[in-house]
């Protein structure tokens, strides 16, 4: 047989050749059918649009074979009852933030996010290479949970408030939305914490029930048009260097999976949480520009605020090493790769970005000086946010 035949007759199925063409994974792929309930709304479409996009590179990958049918909050159970669903068998999937769940156990929260801890690089690196996924899974497998990190948004900002914050006694008395241990922190200095739903937060401001919220950064808020009853918006988010966004699978139908498909969801979600954090970035810059061109007035915390809540999270978290189950194990690992962190960030990242921001606030990176790809050039939200003297004004 000449070279052009046995092409010709493989591409046909002779020769034995076309079923090696075809992927192994669609070759023995049994039909799987899975309900996954979000914990936030359609209109949120980067943090909803990653548990769409978990499930539909599952179901590319398979051909259709395992198919994961995302619903929103409310749709299947409220947002705030995600977990439970997942761990009552409801549904065998969940997408959400751990730290919703600290009425449980504070314990919850260090799958997504504590106060003053670790930004979004130092948590992927903890999580994937410094045993931090093992450690948060030993205690979530006992919760009937199999965890995984999908999504992250960021170092997230501080949050709208009704009124300027001139000092530590302006926090007095404030109601204010804020999630998972943050609202612990925030009751010791004052605040009176509310945990309210994502779909619900620009409701409560705007007929009063509360006085202030966080909820992301510019891209989501700016969607949600906080700046219209609450202009004043403060950075940082100190209670979220960042917020890890998790994937739980109720444990007894994970299990039940092939292997192959186990280790589909796992690639699947590593890929959304890098997509996530990447769209966070590329997004904020600009919706913090124009939530400042509507009336946002950029505001950094006061030092008194700042000091105060790190010491009260240093109280916090030497209860919870004594009394909370499950706590000191998966804090202690964390902890110790933090102070590795940033060391490491101090000696480079920080210093590239200083020098970089300087060059910014002279009017002279690239884009300034040509125009090419500006958005908006040297001046406004995108150089003063760094300085406080810049924007308090």
């Amino acid at each position: 047989m000449d070279r052009r035949s046995f092409f010709r007759t493989a591409a046909i199925g002779g020769a034995g050749s076309l079923t090696l063409a075809a992927p192994a994974i669609a070759q023995s792929s049994p039909q799987v059918q899975w309900r996954c309930t979000s914990s936030f709304p359609k209109g949120l479409d980067t943090v909803y649009g990653g548990a769409e996009d978990l499930a539909r590179y599952v179901r590319e990958a398979t051909d259709g074979a395992f198919d994961i049918q995302v619903f929103a909050a409310g749709e299947i159970v409220p947002g705030l009852q995600a977990a439970d669903a997942a761990q009552n068998g409801t549904v065998e999937m969940c997408h959400t933030a751990a730290y919703y769940f600290v009425g449980k156990s504070p314990t919850w929260a260090l799958g997504t996010v504590i106060p003053f801890g670790l930004n979004a690089r130092g948590m992927n690196a903890w999580l994937y290479y410094g045993g931090g996924a093992d450690a948060l899974n030993t205690f979530y497998n006992q919760q009937g949970l199999q965890f995984m990190a999908a999504g992250n948004t960021g170092t997230q900002m501080g949050g709208w408030f009704r009124e300027e914050i001139g000092g530590l006694q302006d926090m007095q008395g404030l109601q204010m939305r804020v999630a998972g241990l943050g609202g612990r922190i925030m009751e010791a200095l004052g605040v009176v914490p509310q945990q309210i739903a994502g779909g619900d937060v620009y409701a409560a401001l705007e007929r009063g029930a509360i006085d202030a919220t966080e909820w992301v950064g510019p891209y989501d808020d700016n969607r949600l048009g906080f700046q219209r009853v609450a202009p004043y918006y403060y950075y940082p988010g100190w209670w979220e260097g960042n917020a890890t966004l998790s994937v739980f699978c109720n444990k007894e139908a994970y299990d039940a999976l092939p292997e192959s498909y186990r280790s589909l969801l796992e690639t699947a979600a590593r890929a959304v949480n890098t997509d996530m954090l990447a769209e966070y970035d590329y997004k904020n810059p600009t919706a913090l520009r124009e939530l400042v061109d509507n009336g946002a007035e950029l505001r950094r915390f006061p030092d008194d605020v700042m000091e105060a809540g790190y010491e009260a999270t240093l109280d916090l978290y030497s209860d919870f090493r004594q009394n909370v189950d499950g706590w000191a194990e998966i804090y202690d690992s964390m902890m110790a790769f933090q102070s590795e962190h940033f060391l490491w960030t101090q000696v480079a990242e920080q210093n590239f970005a200083a020098f970089m921001q300087q060059k910014q606030s002279e009017g002279r990176l690239p884009a300034q000086i040509d125009g090419a790809g500006a958005v908006g050039g040297g001046s406004g939200a995108g150089s003063d946010a760094g300085s406080s003297e810049s924007t308090d004004q």
